[in-house]
């Protein structure tokens, strides 16, 4: 690991330390019935039903999800995260499709980004939650030479509808970024407007790519958990996390151990994109400084 891969292990570690001990120190200081502000309930709850303590929460994991069962919570929490994590990684491979088919679309033709891009952002103002039960309604009902639309599906598709958006944004605005001088030497070798696209223009979109194909990566999972929410697609961490509430009066750390499962599904994912960006750069050239 580079100096610069640990500094940020170490500040990650550094930055949970933080949260916890900040949490902590709200149970010590703050109401246990919560409080409000102009009338708004806005203050959360300190007592131990609703904020339990760091520790009794990673204590949980290693303990039975219930008394009918012998296996760990941990392990539980590690199957429901890993269906919903091959459910975003879909979601975030057709994302990325979707949206870098669009800025490749807008880029090449300024009407067509002029059409198209309102429509992109006004997409993302479609409530998700509103829209899941919708398209999973799509199961069952559209098959084409034997090959039926699955359930999961419409989960990743709803996955995809959320990531798209910053992977169009990043890769139109990543497309533009290509050095006026740069082009002109394209075109005076005579190059396709395809083989600029290919040789230069998407290798200097690769810094606005990466960053948007982290962000949409975290939104695949919450495309996924809400999709799972709102649906009742079993077998993801998002009917965990449902089903752990249920509980919560009894055992009131039982639903975050599904939530951290959800932390953990989301770096996971955030981390298979930060690894294609060590892949795709570890040989690109570096600016010399001035």
């Amino acid at each position: 690991m580079t100096q610069r891969g640990i500094q940020r292990v170490v500040l990650f570690a550094i930055a949970l330390f933080v949260g916890a001990l900040i949490w902590e120190l709200y149970k010590v200081v703050g109401p246990e019935d919560g409080g409000s502000i102009f009338g708004w309930q806005l203050i959360p709850k300190s007592n131990d039903r609703a904020m339990p303590h760091t520790w009794d929460i990673v204590d949980r994991l290693g303990q039975p999800e219930s008394a009918a069962l012998d296996e760990p919570i941990w392990r539980t929490i590690l199957g429901y995260s890993w269906y919903t994590f091959r459910l975003a990684l879909v979601g975030l491979v057709a994302g990325v499709i979707i949206g870098t088919s669009i800025a490749v679309l807008a880029a090449r033709y300024s009407i067509a980004e002029r059409a198209i891009m309102p429509w992109v952002v006004m997409s993302q103002t479609v409530p998700l939650i509103a829209l899941a039960p919708q398209v999973v309604s799509w199961s069952g009902k559209f098959e084409l030479f034997g090959w039926e639309w699955q359930r999961w599906m419409s989960v990743s598709l709803l996955a995809a509808f959320l990531s798209f958006f910053p992977i169009a944004v990043g890769t139109l605005r990543g497309l533009k970024s290509a050095p006026p001088a740069a082009l002109e030497l394209m075109d005076s070798y005579a190059a396709s407007w395809w083989r600029t696209l290919v040789k230069l223009r998407f290798p200097a979109a690769i810094p606005h790519i990466v960053p948007a194909a982290k962000l949409a990566a975290t939104l695949s999972v919450v495309g996924v958990i809400v999709s799972e929410v709102s649906t009742g697609v079993t077998g993801g961490i998002g009917r965990a996390v449902i089903s752990y509430q249920q509980t919560a009066s009894g055992d009131p750390t039982k639903p975050y151990a599904a939530v951290l499962g959800a932390a953990v599904l989301g770096l996971g994912l955030y981390g298979l994109v930060v690894l294609a960006d060590v892949f795709l750069m570890r040989n690109r050239p570096q600016e010399a400084d001035a």
